[in-house]
């Protein structure tokens, strides 16, 4: 998928004019080349765009007021090379409502040991700007990304792209909208949820709309148009018959194919970006959404299973994170549903009914109609295939009723022991880090769902700081964890994040 818009990271230096017009001179020069040099070394997925030095209350608040009108721009990288005294940024700072990166570098690697003089030192000073600047946005409570290092550095260049992505998540949060098709699923804890805190948290719109209306939209779609995808379907994924009626299977892939046609236009008329079904609340609809979710879901649609709008919002938002990013393994909503308990093969089957997204899929990816006994409908084609292997981050979004907390999980995806020729419909297997044992109770214990959203292209370093900027609780299950230590982190959120 593609953003909407060619987004771009402003560099703000920090300086003063105690010493003179020809520091001043040298800065803006450093400033450029640090730069060009970040725009040059293909590790950034966004470019970088350099602003004039700031140096007065005036022009530090006109630039941040710029960068926040400026709908291309999606944050703000800040660096005091010389001392920038840090009371001159107050109320930019104040007004400031983008992500902001402080980037803790400076020009010189080395200490020039034979030349250094007093010029040098008053010109090449961000280990004492930078620190003036620090105490002053840790004062204001501002929330930002710190990064340590010399820019040349390609892990320095690394953890700027990381959160590049983060702060897309960040700006785009707020232009996400779900559809919600009917009402979740009755009596479901997890898929429940506050949705005017969630549009305050994050900006998210959820609306929903009678199953009928969107099935009319289905209804509309041309005979022409949906044979044509089904020719589509035809070409790119292998066709598993398994004994049926040809002539009768194409006409259930068919239904899939109207109704992927007519949910993007419907999604597209009215500017949703996630949408949400429900088994139990298909109206006019043929069939249960699978086919056809799962290829909206491939295009950058969020998806969430039962009415769970969270999910569908959350894999939207990770879907953005990653846009453009080569060699992306993929990111889907994915359900707990068994587990292998035998020692030293644990883990946990990851699947759902029909609607995985296939961008998760390795080697081939087959069609299959096989019956549904939820929904009360003909049978739903579907696309199969296992995950990928590798290491990824299962994110579970979940209301406690006095706030959201955002639990993320380190996992581990590797392939099943035994093929599973019964089972109809995709598959991933993980382990949970550290293990199913501890990974499981700690999950449990944080009231983390049974739905996730799941990526293999971002970390749980990245969500992280997704939450931090939203202002929730992020918990953290991964190699670190042991049972007694969690307890206390979830006590402590309860203090720091409860009302």
């Amino acid at each position: 998928m593609k953003l909407q818009k060619n987004y771009k990271f402003w560099f703000c230096t920090g300086s003063q004019d105690l010493y003179g017009d020809e520091c001043l001179k040298n800065v803006a020069e450093h400033s450029r080349i640090i730069v060009e040099q970040l725009n040059k070394s293909g590790v950034l997925p966004f470019e970088v765009v350099l602003k004039p030095t700031l140096i007065t209350n005036e022009v530090i608040r006109k630039t941040f007021n710029e960068a926040n009108i400026d709908e291309e721009c999606a944050g703000v990288i800040v660096w005091c090379h010389t001392f920038s005294p840090a009371k001159s940024w107050i109320l930019g700072l104040q007004e400031y409502r983008k992500p902001l990166l402080h980037l803790h570098t400076q020009f010189n690697e080395e200490i020039p040991y034979d030349t250094i003089d007093m010029d040098f030192m008053n010109e090449n000073q961000s280990a004492h700007g930078d620190r003036e600047w620090g105490h002053m946005v840790t004062r204001m409570g501002i929330e930002r990304k710190v990064v340590v290092g010399h820019w040349t550095s390609k892990e320095v260049q690394e953890k700027i792209a990381s959160w590049m992505r983060t702060a897309i998540g960040i700006v785009e949060s707020s232009h996400v909208r779900v559809m919600r098709v009917a009402d979740n699923m009755r009596n479901v804890a997890v898929t429940e949820g506050d949705k005017v805190e969630a549009q305050l948290k994050f900006g998210w719109e959820v609306d929903a709309y009678p199953v009928n209306e969107i099935a009319e939209a289905v209804a509309a779609v041309s005979e022409s148009d949906t044979n044509a995808l089904v020719d589509e379907y035809y070409d790119k994924y292998e066709i598993l018959l398994e004994g049926r009626d040809a002539d009768e299977f194409k006409k259930h892939v068919a239904v899939q194919a109207q109704i992927e046609i007519g949910f993007e236009r419907f999604l597209e008329e009215k500017n949703y970006q996630a949408i949400v079904t429900h088994f139990g609340d298909l109206g006019a609809l043929k069939q249960l959404p699978g086919l056809a979710i799962q290829r909206l879901m491939e295009k950058g649609y969020g998806f969430g299973a039962e009415g769970d709008w969270k999910v569908a919002a959350m894999v939207r938002v990770m879907k953005l994170m990653t846009a453009g990013m080569k060699d992306a393994k993929g990111t889907s909503m994915l359900e707990d549903y068994t587990y292998n308990l035998v020692p030293g093969k644990e883990g946990i089957l990851q699947a759902h009914m029909l609607e995985i997204c296939p961008t998760i899929a390795d080697g081939p990816i087959s069609i299959k109609c096989q019956p549904l006994s939820m929904g009360d409908r003909e049978d739903p084609a579907r696309l199969v295939f296992t995950a990928k292997e590798g290491t990824g981050i299962a994110t579970s979004l979940i209301d406690l009723g006095d706030r959201f907390r955002l639990l993320i999980n380190t996992v581990e995806c590797k392939k099943t022991e035994k093929p599973m020729p019964k089972l109809p419909v995709a598959t991933a297997f993980w382990t949970p880090q550290p293990n199913l044992t501890v990974g499981a109770e700690a999950w449990i214990l944080a009231g983390g769902a049974h739905h996730t959203a799941f990526t293999y292209d971002l970390t749980a370093e990245q969500m992280g700081d997704w939450a931090a900027a939203m202002g929730i609780e992020a918990v953290y299950i991964d190699n670190n964890t042991n049972i007694r230590d969690f307890k206390k982190d979830l006590m402590l959120g309860n203090v720091v994040f409860g009302k």
